[in-house]
């Protein structure tokens, strides 16, 4: 009994971190006849773990503790902290959403598309790392706010859904906590394709 404990843990662990969605107000229909649909990423109202840290407090302890460890960690983590919105969130987010919409819908979501009609704001409310040690570990998890806005006038939400706790797992381990978080987006993007796709298609 005892080699199965830590699946057992893992499991109860996986379904205490299930993503719920809530659409808050709105709906998708004007996604309809659309080709494509401009991105943006906010992360500037985070919070960070269970003390809901601010993104600075977060990254000056965490930076702090590696840089005890090996002088010169600190730096380089928080360089690929911030790098990875860039490298790791937004294109696994992107990549589940035209996974869902672009070949069957023709909708092609994508940053930088000033020229669209309507824009979707992923704005980032918490974030939990997760952990992984090897036998044991815990997913990461993302919360967002999905907000669907016209790009010439953003005070007008068309949608507004409420994502919270996307879980960000991996098979096998992962003992980088941006690749965790990075899932949760994966997460993200693929519920909310299903979503709007159960809602509006």
């Amino acid at each position: 009994m005892k080699k199965y404990l830590p699946f057992f843990i893992s499991l109860c662990v996986t379904v205490l971190s299930a993503q719920k969605m809530k659409i808050i107000e709105g709906d998708f229909d004007f996604l309809k006849g659309q080709k494509e649909i401009n991105v943006e990423f906010v992360y500037d109202n985070v919070k960070l773990l269970k003390d809901n840290l601010t993104n600075d407090e977060y990254v000056k302890n965490h930076a702090a503790k590696l840089e005890e460890d090996t002088r010169g960690k600190g730096k380089s983590w928080e360089k690929s902290w911030y790098a990875s919105r860039e490298l790791i969130y937004a294109p696994k987010f992107l990549e589940l959403m035209n996974r869902y919409f672009h070949k069957d819908h023709g909708i092609y979501f994508d940053q930088g598309l000033a020229d669209a009609k309507y824009t979707l704001i992923v704005d980032t409310v918490w974030v939990y790392p997760g952990w992984d040690a090897g036998v044991m570990k815990q997913p990461a998890k993302v919360s967002t706010v999905l907000r669907f806005v016209e790009t010439a006038n953003k005070g007008r939400v068309l949608a507004e859904v409420n994502s919270k706790h996307a879980p960000g797992n991996q098979w096998g381990s992962s003992f980088n906590n941006e690749d965790r978080i990075g899932e949760g987006y994966a997460k993200t993007g693929k519920s909310f394709a299903k979503l709007i796709l159960k809602k509006a298609f």
